[in-house]
């Protein structure tokens, strides 16, 4: 089901662990207080107002090899919230020491060389569900039975063609949009 990640993403040569989202990302809002993030290139809105939880919530359980219909799984972040994801997540994926998930709320994958694969994608990308972003295309999915997943990096353009997400929305997988710290910011509502 998951696919052999390129050889750059498996001989990543950045090493991003360590980033984390910019100030007025992180420090915007808060449980109580509304932000709308807006691309950081052209500053059109990318989602509507939202409040800030303290941690990304666990995944819903969900049988997804017993749905009648193909499709993203439940929502892990509730419309109208975010959270910051303290762990890397996207690609690049490089070989990993030892078995273990590849990212957050993701399972183990292996590469063609049966090879424990790890993220060292950015950390302090910013989490909502999926149905509270605009305007955003998908630019490229990779491979997986019915939606996309992040292990090709950012697939979600804004309208002015800057890449600023990453949707996760295959039916095995969390149902994510991780809007990139690097490429977003957060405006005060």
């Amino acid at each position: 089901m998951h696919e052999q990640p390129d050889q750059a993403q498996v001989h990543g040569e950045v090493d991003r662990r360590h980033a984390t989202a910019p100030p007025d990302v992180t420090d915007a809002g808060t449980e109580a207080e509304a932000v709308v993030f807006v691309c950081a290139t052209c500053g059109v809105p990318l989602t509507g107002p939202l409040t800030r939880l303290p941690a990304v919530p666990k995944t819903p359980y969900y049988a997804w090899w017993d749905a009648e219909e193909p499709g993203p799984s439940p929502a892990t972040v509730p419309s109208g919230r975010y959270a910051i994801e303290t762990e890397p997540y996207g690609a690049p994926l490089v070989v990993a020491e030892v078995p273990g998930p590849v990212m957050p709320r993701h399972g183990v994958h292996y590469n063609a060389d049966g090879k424990p694969l790890l993220s060292q994608g950015p950390r302090g990308n910013i989490v909502i569900n999926p149905d509270d972003a605009r305007d955003l295309e998908l630019r490229h999915v990779s491979a997986a039975c019915c939606g996309a997943t992040p292990d090709g990096g950012m697939n979600q353009l804004c309208a002015c063609g800057t890449l600023v997400a990453t949707l996760c929305s295959d039916c095995c997988l969390p149902y994510e949009l991780h809007l990139s710290a690097d490429h977003v910011r957060a405006v005060r509502t």
